[in-house]
């Protein structure tokens, strides 16, 4: 048994075809073939079942994968853990970043960052609170930019700043013209909101109180899967959205007219860097913390903390 035909049954898992996987693995389709067959052979078990199209693995073959995973992240830590030592920042970075957070985020420190550190190589993906979670478990990622606590045992939460919300609303609404609003002004009949599984919505359902929204009395119901989208449909269709600070960066002139800010304390949400637990690469972490920091724009600060989840 060696490192290579982990890496090989890991990417036929992946991938769910041999060719595939083969070509992502620099070798010839015969040569995966023989060297997951020996592989089986040695451990007395069939890891895939090849008469299945696309190609599953049998029950004890996904115990297989599962640990043949465990295996080469804890190799891959190693190595990085040795490059570390040299203050070094190299290798690869592959980080996920929810979809409510990454168009605004990233282009403030991404360019910086990249150019700071040209041997680390930066694979980033656009996902959902649980999707990202579940691959920082599976080692499939390294960290994560999310809105936290997440109170799981198994991710470590590194908070970066605390971002604050902001009712945008129609000017058809006839709502109070006032700096501050509360909660209760909100119409929830009125309120566009995000798909499910994006934690912006969780967090406005509990900014707002809103416990069934089933009850709620709407001509329309539309859940959006972008921030940009809830702003276009407040715009022409009339109603109030929740989103927070740095969306407002992006607003135009005549739409930062429809900006409310919350009465003190004023609702926030923590957003952190995530990753499991004993993450090893604790310098290239704080680099990209202090970047993210230094890029933030200021009043990126306290708040009455709403719930990610």
């Amino acid at each position: 048994m060696n490192l290579q035909q982990l890496e090989y049954i890991v990417a036929v898992d992946r991938l769910r075809h041999f060719a595939k996987a083969a070509e992502s693995s620099f070798v010839t389709q015969p040569t995966l073939s023989m060297m997951i067959q020996k592989l089986e052979e040695e451990l007395g078990i069939r890891i895939f079942e090849r008469s299945r199209k696309p190609v599953v693995p049998t029950r004890e073959g996904e115990e297989i994968i599962r640990r043949a995973r465990q295996i080469l992240a804890e190799v891959g830590k190693l190595r990085e853990y040795t490059a570390s030592l040299s203050g070094e920042i190299s290798g690869e970075l592959r980080l996920g970043i929810i979809p409510t957070l990454a168009p605004y985020l990233l282009p403030l420190f991404l360019k910086h960052f990249s150019e700071a550190y040209p041997k680390l190589k930066i694979f980033i993906k656009e996902a959902i609170t649980d999707d990202i979670i579940r691959l920082l478990r599976r080692g499939e990622m390294d960290m994560g930019l999310l809105a936290t606590p997440l109170s799981d045992p198994e991710i470590a939460e590194y908070p970066v700043f605390q971002e604050e919300f902001f009712a945008y609303v129609s000017q058809n609404e006839g709502f109070p013209q006032k700096k501050y609003v509360l909660p209760a002004h909100i119409d929830p009949s009125k309120l566009w909101l995000l798909q499910e599984g994006h934690c912006l919505r969780n967090q406005i359902f509990n900014l707002c109180e809103l416990k069934n929204n089933t009850d709620l009395d709407m001509a329309v119901w539309y859940e959006a899967g972008s921030i940009e989208t809830l702003i276009n449909l407040v715009d022409h269709h009339g109603g109030i959205t929740i989103i927070p600070k740095l969306a407002t960066l992006h607003l135009k002139p005549h739409q930062k007219k429809n900006l409310r800010e919350f009465n003190h304390p004023k609702p926030v949400r923590e957003i952190s860097l995530v990753t499991a637990q004993n993450f090893p690469r604790q310098l290239l972490l704080e680099k990209l913390r202090a970047e993210i920091v230094a890029r933030a724009p200021i009043g990126m600060g306290e708040g009455q903390r709403v719930m990610a989840r």
